[in-house]
């Protein structure tokens, strides 16, 4: 009797980049789960980042609030803007919130999003 077993392997599910004030452990997490995930190298600017992750087609997760500001950083023309409002910002805090949001929102539902994401859940915003 023969049994044929197929795998499958799946690409990375999303591209992510990390902002340089996010857990450095947050980069690797991600990127066990499968994630193309790069992060930002300290003392980039704003602009710079924006533009990497549109140029990218990333998805940003940043702990920034100035991301935030939909009209300096319009989450229309991104892959989706995730800012981190967690107080204090400890990794396990992190990676639970960002687990609930992986879980429940699709990568297609982070375009064009800014999304807030606390330690009791997240807002996306147009």
């Amino acid at each position: 009797m023969v049994i044929n077993i197929f795998v499958f392997h799946r690409g990375p599910k999303m591209r992510i980049l990390i902002d340089e004030d996010v857990h450095v452990k947050v980069l690797s997490w991600l990127k066990e789960k499968g994630h193309d995930t790069i992060r930002i190298p300290s003392g980039t600017k704003n602009g710079e980042v924006i533009k990497l992750a549109k140029r990218e087609s990333r998805i940003l997760i940043t702990r920034d609030a100035d991301f935030s500001n939909r009209f300096l950083y319009p989450p229309s023309q991104s892959a989706g803007i995730v800012v981190l409002r967690i107080h204090p910002p400890k990794l396990e805090n992190l990676i639970s919130a960002l687990t609930q949001l992986l879980d429940e929102v699709s990568e297609s539902d982070f375009h064009g999003k800014l999304i807030m994401l606390e330690e009791e859940g997240y807002h996306l915003l147009t």
